[in-house]
C-alpha cells in the first residue's frame, strides 16, 4: 500500500510547490526596441507648406507653367500642364535660384519669374 501513496504524494508536494513562487511583474507599457535610437535621432524638419499656387502665362509664345512657391523659399514645383506632372526645383538659400537635374531653372516670385525648360527654352513669365 506505502508503494501507491508515493506517486500520489509527489504528485501533491509538486502541486504545493509551485504556490510558493513570487507573481510575475507586468509592465504597464511594452518595451520600445527602438527607444535609445529615437532618444538619439536628430529633429526631424517638416516639409514646408505652399506660400502660393500660380498659373502664370510666358513669354515667348504664350504658354502656360503652373507653379507652387513653398514657405522657406527654398522649393518650388512646376507643372508645363494644368494637373501635369511636377517637377520639384530647389535652392540651396533663400533668394538663390531652383534649380533641378536636366536643365530646369526658376528665378523670381509667384508675381514675376524666368522659368527654363528643358526643350522649351528660357520663359519669361507674370502671375
Amino acid at each position: 500500500m506505502n508503494m501507491r501513496l508515493l506517486p500520489a504524494a509527489a504528485v501533491a508536494l509538486l502541486a504545493l510547490s509551485a504556490c510558493n513562487q513570487e507573481p510575475e511583474v507586468i509592465s504597464e507599457r511594452a518595451p520600445d526596441p527602438m527607444e535609445s535610437q529615437l532618444a538619439n535621432a536628430a529633429p526631424v524638419e517638416l516639409p514646408p507648406s505652399i506660400k502660393a499656387t500660380v498659373s502664370m502665362r510666358c513669354q515667348p509664345g504664350n504658354a502656360l507653367v503652373f507653379v507652387e512657391f513653398f514657405n522657406q523659399d527654398k522649393l518650388v514645383t512646376v507643372a508645363t500642364e494644368k494637373g501635369g506632372t511636377k517637377t520639384r526645383l530647389t535652392a540651396p538659400e533663400a533668394g538663390q535660384p531652383f534649380t533641378a537635374e536636366g536643365g530646369w531653372k526658376l528665378t523670381g516670385t509667384p508675381e514675376s519669374a524666368t522659368v527654363e525648360i528643358p526643350g522649351k527654352g528660357t520663359l519669361t513669365c507674370k502671375g
